[in-house]
């Protein structure tokens, strides 16, 4: 068994200022930089000929470059407690469009459809046992960082295998996109 996800890598320098939006707050572990990413699908744990399937089927693909930017700070949680810290994307067309395209792929290659609506974003930390107050209040507080437009030329098949310190992603298949 292999466990894959599909998404956007990020340059090295996004990565890294993404890294300097952090503050004390207990409970969240902070992603690694090598770790960020944009995810269109997490498939799961596959067996290997499943795992090929998906990879052929990813190759055949086809969509547009386009740009990506960064908007803001939010958080996942329920009943007022955060389960993850992340930064989000301005809504983009080619984006939703790619992710549609992928989420097709999983499908006809047998995998149940995505249960949860498409929301772009890059992890920033997980949180275990964080109060809802503090997190919005960091959300707030760095929210209002710049980047300039990410051009997005390909995405990418991961791997994830958990490690001593958390999750190592590998990168399986980089697939193109046009233009």
């Amino acid at each position: 068994m292999i466990r894959l996800f599909a998404a956007l890598a990020l340059p090295e320098e996004v990565r890294q200022r993404l890294a300097l939006v952090r503050a004390p707050l207990p409970g969240a572990r902070w992603a690694p930089p090598e770790n960020m990413h944009v995810t269109l699908r997490f498939i799961g744990e596959v067996e290997a000929p499943v795992a090929t399937d998906i990879d052929a089927l990813l190759s055949r693909v086809t969509a547009p470059a386009f740009d990506i930017r960064l908007a803001g700070l939010g958080t996942f949680g329920s009943r007022g407690r955060v389960r993850a810290l992340w930064a989000g994307l301005e809504k983009s067309e080619p984006l939703a469009h790619l992710q549609a395209k992928i989420e097709v792929v999983c499908v006809n290659a047998g995998l149940p459809p995505e249960g949860r609506k498409f929301h772009p974003h890059i992890t920033l930390a997980r949180c275990r046992n964080v109060p809802e107050a503090p997190a919005v209040e960091f959300a707030a507080t760095y929210g209002g960082f710049g980047l300039p437009a990410v051009p997005v030329s390909a995405f990418t098949l991961y791997s994830s295998h958990m490690g001593r310190s958390g999750a190592v992603y590998t990168s399986e298949a980089v697939y193109p996109l046009v233009g």
